[in-house]
């Protein structure tokens, strides 16, 4: 867990970046393999700019999911009030062990693709990249780059771990439709014109699964 991450300098932030490339971390001279199961969770505040390091695209592109934590609902917010104001102790125990994580890992690995989602998920993809003869005529005045290839990667991980949740052994092109923004959100860079114009890269996204056609491929092969 990386707290406040664009408040870590450069140096920390590439040793990081290591670890997330390479599975490995190296301190001095000596390099240490990192254990399974092995994920990085990241937070920074969007509102404090001053005295930060932005991450660069590189790393950024590592992160599967750039996702927004909003204000708590009425009745989570008084769950926290009454959990932290009582003196009461919370108690924690343990729900999964680190072999269970590689198992549900392992499971949501053996979801079904179909070629017809993976033409989808590329189609999706090659559409936020402006110089993409693909790209609809928004995306070119709007964007200055789009997403690469880890961003269909990541759509259809996260479709897969979507119908498996939902108990289902087969991606739908409505699994990866709800991971798309947080997938594609960090990978999209709006032009000066985009933030003119207020619109933001989620406003993007939303009007690319709106617009994208679904491939023409036979209905037994979806």
């Amino acid at each position: 867990l990386a707290d406040e991450i664009n408040r870590t300098p450069p140096k920390t932030q590439a040793a990081l970046l290591q670890a997330m490339q390479e599975r490995e971390v190296t301190v001095g001279q000596t390099t240490y393999p990192l254990p399974d199961p092995f994920f990085v969770i990241a937070t920074q505040n969007p509102i404090e700019q001053e005295g930060t390091y932005p991450l660069p695209e590189a790393q950024l592109d590592r992160f599967m999911f750039d996702i927004k934590v909003d204000y708590p609902s009425l009745a989570e917010e008084e769950q926290i009030l009454i959990s932290t104001t009582r003196g009461e102790t919370a108690e924690l125990r343990k729900v999964l062990s680190a072999r269970g994580i590689l198992s549900v890992q392992k499971l949501v690995g053996q979801v079904a693709v179909s070629d017809f989602v993976v033409k989808y998920v590329a189609r999706l993809v090659r559409a936020t990249r402006p110089a993409d003869p693909s790209a609809p005529e928004f995306i070119r005045e709007l964007v200055d780059w789009g997403a690469g290839p880890r961003a269909g990667q990541f759509l259809i991980q996260g479709g897969k771990a979507m119908a498996a949740m939902d108990g289902r052994f087969s991606v739908s092109l409505d699994d990866v439709r709800k991971v798309s923004i947080p997938v594609l959100r960090h990978r999209i860079s709006t032009n000066f014109k985009a933030q003119a114009e207020g619109k933001s890269s989620e406003d993007l996204i939303q009007r690319l699964l709106e617009e994208t056609p679904e491939p023409e491929i036979p209905k037994y092969e979806r």
